[in-house]
């Protein structure tokens, strides 16, 4: 394996300027610059500094030194930051988070990477770091007059109405999704299946799986097996890093044995955050068997991953990717999240667009709009911004490297944020149609017709609105569209 390029403790070396890089072209409203991927050094903090590059890629060291707690977090950082931040982040846990702290150290080692080793610098880069601003939140961070829109759900893509058997969503007509089991290797701040993902909160009791995981695997293969019209399996979680591999390769296998699958899509945001899980060995041997039988079978393997900022895409992440990619997976793709202070910018979607395509291979898929769940509104961008961040960056990657942004609609699912069929912008209302039923919408044939014909909507964070509708909201705050 390729030795990891660890960057110096020292200023990052100035970009190439614009004129440097266009010579006499004109300047464009964005310049593409490759940049080599670097791994930060991890001994910048105080509770790494004799931390080895041997024990940094072993993916057992990385599990056992997650961070869980504020506690852990000050043995790992010192005394870089403030007791301002620690207040912060102690008022946010208690108040306001909807999912409990896990933040392995590959992902941790991402935030401020250039940083200066003072207190005040650091805590002031820190702060405003795009990755510990969805991976760890503090109070400051969330809109203080609408931290949740009155329609926010825990649910709020309405998974579990749609689960035919414990775990398993069928929510397209030929796709489904297969919670295999409600822990991650980190949780994110975001999370779109707060409700059932990782420990509970002071504000969030989670849901349980309650099946035990032979049971609930059986179930879902009993159902793919009875139901031929499925075609398509998103294995997922959770994340699927977090399921023993010979219990992830035996339910792969059998899906494989099912005629009718076509394509399996493993679901792990493990390759950015816990990269070193898929390099070990057992794993990269078992994800070629698989993958070996997939190809035999004429079955696409892909892996989707969750990458929303450049500065997580480093060496070992293109390692990884790199190392599926050999070993027989077809795609390795990214599907991030637009979030506002994160990655909602052109010049932040294309940085991280290039760094994934150009020097990871890993390829742009989807971004995301932040799901309605509670206490997201200040990560939540209008539909209008993510429709002017679509057309910004078009033209520069290759058409099948250009994401696509998607709002994900509340029991209608994925469409192109510019698929609506109205929008109030005044309200921040917009309103969605859709093509088919949900595998769970066996019903009469004129109630049926009428899912087709109806308008769902969809609405915008109120802090993006005028002051006409912002005050509407504040007087019909239980206003259903």
């Amino acid at each position: 394996m390729t030795a990891l390029r660890v960057a110096e403790l020292k200023p990052e070396t100035p970009a190439t300027t614009v004129s440097d890089a266009v010579h006499h072209a004109g300047e464009q409203p964005y310049e593409y610059v490759r940049r080599e991927l670097v791994e930060p050094d991890w001994r910048r903090f105080p509770g790494w500094k004799t931390v080895t590059e041997a024990q940094w890629r072993d993916a057992q060291w990385q599990r056992v030194n997650c961070v869980k707690n504020a506690l852990q977090l000050r043995k790992v950082v010192g005394d870089l930051l403030s007791e301002s931040f620690y207040e912060e982040l102690a008022a946010d846990q208690q108040q306001l988070a909807t999912m409990s702290m896990l933040l392995p150290p590959q992902m941790l080692n991402t935030m401020a990477p250039t940083a200066e080793t003072t207190t005040p610098e650091f805590t002031e880069a820190f702060f405003a770091d795009p990755v510990r601003r969805y991976m760890l939140p503090v109070r400051s961070d969330r809109d203080p007059q609408w931290p949740s829109h009155p329609h926010s759900e825990r649910d709020s893509l309405h998974e579990a109405e749609m689960w035919v058997v414990e775990g398993l969503t069928h929510r397209y007509p030929t796709k489904v999704l297969a919670e295999m089991l409600s822990t991650c290797p980190q949780y994110c701040g975001h999370c779109t299946r707060m409700d059932l993902v990782g420990n509970s909160t002071p504000q969030v009791e989670k849901h349980k799986l309650t099946l035990k995981p032979v049971d609930r695997y059986d179930q879902m293969i009993d159902y793919l097996k009875r139901t031929p019209g499925v075609r398509d399996v998103v294995v997922s979680g959770g994340d699927v890093a977090n399921v023993p591999w010979k219990q992830l390769e035996l339910f792969l296998m059998r899906l494989l044995d099912i005629e009718t699958v076509r394509d399996i899509r493993l679901a792990t945001k493990a390759l950015a955050g816990l990269p070193q899980h898929w390099l070990q060995p057992s794993v990269v041997e078992g994800l070629e068997r698989v993958a070996r039988t997939a190809a035999r079978r004429g079955v696409n393997l892909a892996i989707h991953t969750h990458v929303n900022h450049v500065q997580s895409v480093t060496p070992l992440v293109a390692e990884a990717a790199r190392t599926a990619l050999e070993v027989g997976v077809r795609d390795v793709r990214n599907q991030g999240v637009l979030m506002r202070g994160v990655n909602a910018t052109p010049e932040a979607l294309l940085d991280l667009c290039f760094a994934l395509q150009g020097e990871a291979n890993i390829l742009p898929y989807y971004f995301y709009m932040c799901d309605m769940i509670p206490n997201a509104e200040h990560w939540r961008v209008a539909v209008w911004e993510a429709q002017e961040l679509q057309h910004a960056i078009m033209g520069y990657l290759p058409g099948y490297a250009t994401p696509r942004i998607i709002c994900d609609v509340p029991y209608v699912g994925k469409r192109w944020v510019h698929q609506l069929a109205e929008y109030d912008r005044e309200l921040g209302i917009s309103y969605w149609t859709k093509n088919y039923r949900a595998g769970t919408e066996r019903m009469e044939a004129e109630e049926a017709a009428a899912i087709l014909s109806r308008r769902y909507p969809y609405y915008d964070p109120i802090s993006t609105l005028g002051a006409t509708g912002q005050q509407f909201w504040r007087d019909n705050p239980e206003h259903q569209a």
